[in-house]
């Protein structure tokens, strides 16, 4: 009962300044006159400390606490002989530990965060402004990835230990939406919030939890890392680069290839909540 409760305490306090501030512009930086190494090196940096820190903390706080909570509520509403069964996971459900549940808060929260917050900021100018934009975003996810990775993969046999079937939709959906909305809540502040890398001490003061989360994802602070390399290697591109997708045809063709995406990915996921529902 203490891990459920500590888990909604997260969640909330994590989805609620995510609303808050969900309705926030992302501060970007001005464009480079000169772009050189360092300029572009700083710039890489914020864009990546943005993602680190806004993917952990939307990742573990919906994806991780808020994707424990529901499989917590689908054992409950599962009738008896669901108790004790294993799931894909190889977890017992009805059995709540606390190693379990860090295990896979982690896990889930930031891999899954991360690499999600990413595609977030890939695509955030082709979405609407205000809140709408990041429920448009999350829907998008489940759309083009539910169906396939997570977490409404019809070939997952969990769904038929565990339901019922319109409750589990229902709950990864509102997940999925939960995340979009702290994902643009969270980045919008921490766009404004975080300045550009540079040796002032208040500065480096507010690059402290981002040096934390780079420890936390070390694996991910790796990658990050190398494509940094190359980005400042190539610095003659950046400029051309930054004025393509600055441009209004730039924001045209995403929003149309972003909406073919989802619609061609849309029925593979109504085919897998038919299946899930009916089971």
């Amino acid at each position: 009962m203490l891990i459920m409760l500590g888990c909604g305490i997260v969640l909330v306090a994590v989805l609620v300044p995510g609303i808050r501030w969900s309705a926030l512009p992302f501060r970007t930086n001005p464009p480079l006159a000169e772009p050189t190494p360092v300029e572009v090196g700083r710039r890489y940096t914020w864009y990546c400390s943005i993602l680190l820190l806004g993917g952990l903390v939307a990742g573990i706080g919906t994806i991780g606490v808020g994707g424990r909570l529901a499989m917590r509520l689908l054992a409950v509403t599962s009738d008896d002989t669901a108790q004790g069964a294993i799931t894909e996971a190889d977890e017992i459900v009805g059995d709540i530990t606390l190693g379990g549940t860090i295990g896979f808060v982690l896990f889930n929260g930031i891999i899954g965060g991360v690499l999600a917050t990413a595609i977030y900021l890939i695509v955030r100018r082709f979405l609407p402004t205000g809140p709408w934009g990041g429920i448009g975003f999350g829907l998008a996810l489940l759309a083009v990835f539910g169906a396939t990775i997570d977490p409404l993969r019809r070939e997952n046999p969990d769904f038929d230990i565990v339901g019922p079937g319109w409750l589990s939709v229902l709950t990864f959906t509102a997940l999925a939406i939960a995340f979009g909305v702290a994902v643009q809540g969270w980045t919008a502040r921490l766009s404004t919030w975080l300045p550009l890398p540079a040796t002032d001490r208040r500065v480096a003061v507010r690059y402290l939890p981002v040096a934390a989360a780079a420890v936390v994802g070390y694996l991910l602070t790796i990658v990050f890392a190398v494509v940094g390399i190359v980005v400042v290697a190539v610095t003659r591109l950046w400029r051309p680069v930054a004025c393509l997708v600055r441009s209004d045809a730039w924001v045209r063709g995403g929003r149309i290839l972003l909406g073919a995406v989802v619609l061609v990915c849309l029925p593979i996921l109504l085919v897998s909540v038919v299946d899930i529902i009916s089971r």
